[in-house]
């Protein structure tokens, strides 16, 4: 049996890697006792990485600090990126890129967003962001293309980084091994452990979260809300992500597609857009917490973490962990999802 590692070990693994510091660390741990006593029985504690820094905070400010750090180990001079016009991967990217020094092209997927200079577009642009739309879909397709612009700086005398997923992927992971540790310890000074931890990821945030519960020898679930659907068995993917991630740390740890609890039933009704469910989550903790949570990704996992509590999944005063990816630019992009017009101006009990 492979041993566990204490959260201090697998600090002292990940400190090997190259690394530009640049988010806020650790996040705090807030338990939210007001919104837990409308959910249900549950203890509910918010990973507060919507609070990392790097333009408004987020999850990839802990994933950049790895990836910006092995471009900088490259001696890359740019970072060809992409995602949605919305993206706040591609938000917190552009500003990692200009606290470092680094050129930021992004191709941003039209989709069925406005790209109109607003939420986190508006951010890209005023960092300095280069950005170029295409119509190329996220996944394969946009990946295909940022090789491409990739290839074209390289032969123009270019050093560029780009999202080369078998490399990114579980090189971001990492970063969410580190959060799992964190959480352990910030329980652990309130002699608590966790009994379910949630997170919206379907990628490397998620894959970093479940390899870190396997190195630290949590037995307790993970719960990846899943934000948008992938051609491909995102289990499978994200256990061999994680276990790229094992080997890239020098760790025999390794995980299997049965070790991923991957949920894609609350995608709906499509990639980047708003549930009703979401969108009731949202509400409840703004107005139980004063904490936003972004409109879609993390609302959504949210909104999951609601039902499970309220199906009784879990014991009375469980203690559920819940990560917040942060996104919160993106309420600015389309306000009527968040509020609809004909609640403006509107009292409420």
């Amino acid at each position: 049996m492979t041993p566990t590692l204490s959260p201090e070990a697998l600090r002292h693994r990940i400190d090997q890697l190259p690394r530009a510091r640049l988010a806020h660390l650790p996040t705090p741990l807030e338990e939210v006792p007001r919104f837990a006593q409308r959910i249900g029985e549950a203890r509910v504690f918010i990973k507060r990485d919507d609070c990392t820094g790097l333009l408004l905070g987020g999850n990839k400010a802990r994933h950049n600090e790895f990836l910006l750090g092995d471009a900088l180990d490259q001696g890359c001079d740019m970072v060809v990126w992409g995602a949605g016009v919305q993206s706040n991967n591609c938000r917190q990217t552009a500003a990692g890129c200009a606290i470092l020094g680094l050129e930021c092209r992004l191709y941003l997927s039209r989709g069925h967003y406005s790209t109109e200079p607003q939420g986190n577009l508006l951010l890209d642009y005023l960092v300095g962001a280069k950005v170029e739309f295409t119509d190329a879909v996220i996944g394969p397709e946009l990946d295909a293309l940022l090789a491409a612009k990739a290839a074209e700086f390289r032969a123009a005398g270019r050093k560029p980084y780009f999202w080369h997923r078998p490399r990114v992927v579980p090189l971001a992971a990492i970063s969410y091994a580190a959060c799992v540790a964190e959480i352990v310890q910030q329980l652990a000074e309130k002699n608590l452990k966790p009994d379910a931890i949630y997170v919206s990821s379907s990628g490397a945030t998620g894959a970093g979260v479940a390899l870190g519960a396997k190195l630290l020898g949590l037995t307790c679930p993970v719960r990846l809300i899943c934000p948008m659907h992938w051609p491909w068995h995102i289990p499978t993917a994200l256990a061999k992500d994680a276990n790229d991630a094992a080997e890239m740390l020098g760790l025999s740890h390794r995980l299997t597609a049965a070790d991923i609890d991957a949920d894609e039933s609350y995608v709906a009704p499509g990639y980047g857009k708003p549930s009703p469910a979401g969108q009731e989550a949202l509400r409840l903790l703004a107005s139980t917490t004063a904490i936003l949570t972004d409109p879609v990704y993390s609302a959504k996992a949210l909104a999951g973490l609601i039902a499970d509590v309220q199906a009784k999944r879990y014991a009375k005063d469980a203690v559920i962990v819940f990560i917040h990816t942060g996104g919160v630019p993106a309420i600015f992009a389309n306000p009527s999802e968040v509020w609809p017009a004909n609640e403006v101006g509107s009292a409420r009990d």
